[in-house]
């Protein structure tokens, strides 16, 4: 919908976003802070774990474990999941400019930091909270790599959605 800018010469128009771009919008700040999140993990906190005694950075992972079970991480994880879901479709719906960047955003989202962690992070957590700390010097470095490895995954796949989600919002205004 086009509307009349009081403030700009007649015949100059300032579109309003659609529902779509605002979608858009919510899913980049949204991909941002989980991808944010998985990035730092990637490059400093599971460092600063391996530097540790294993029963202590296996015991503080354990820890993190617990507490990113939290309001404030799971509203922007499965709700930029849920926007995703709904963005993707409703690109390919609507078509358009930029509607098949926000689709492939939306699924890079989708496998990356939601898939990859319910896949592999999640269940690999769930494992090392039943490990007994006297097994750290075997399981945790262990533990570490592979977790590690599919971190890295998952941050690369969430900074892909965020560029493409990016694209397509560029691309759907004009």
């Amino acid at each position: 919908a086009l509307r009349v800018d009081p403030g700009r010469p007649s015949g100059h128009h300032r579109r309003m976003p659609t529902l779509l771009q605002l979608a858009a919008i919510a899913a980049l700040v949204g991909a941002g802070l989980i991808t944010g999140l998985l990035f730092a993990f990637s490059l400093v906190v599971m460092r600063a774990l391996l530097e540790l005694p294993p029963e202590e950075g296996m015991s503080t992972m354990q820890r993190i474990n617990v507490l990113i079970v939290r309001p404030l991480f799971l509203l922007p994880f499965l709700g930029t999941a849920l926007l995703c879901v709904l963005l993707g479709g409703g690109a390919l719906w609507q078509g358009g400019a930029g509607a098949i960047a926000l689709a492939a955003g939306a699924l890079a989202y989708l496998l990356g930091p939601l898939g990859i962690t319910t896949a592999f992070n999640v269940p690999l957590n769930n494992r090392l909270a039943r490990v007994d700390l006297r097994e750290a010097q075997v399981l945790w470095p262990r533990y570490a790599h592979d977790w590690l490895r599919w971190n890295h995954v998952r941050t690369a796949l969430g900074a892909l959605s965020i560029a493409l989600l990016a694209w397509g919002l560029a691309l759907s205004h004009h």
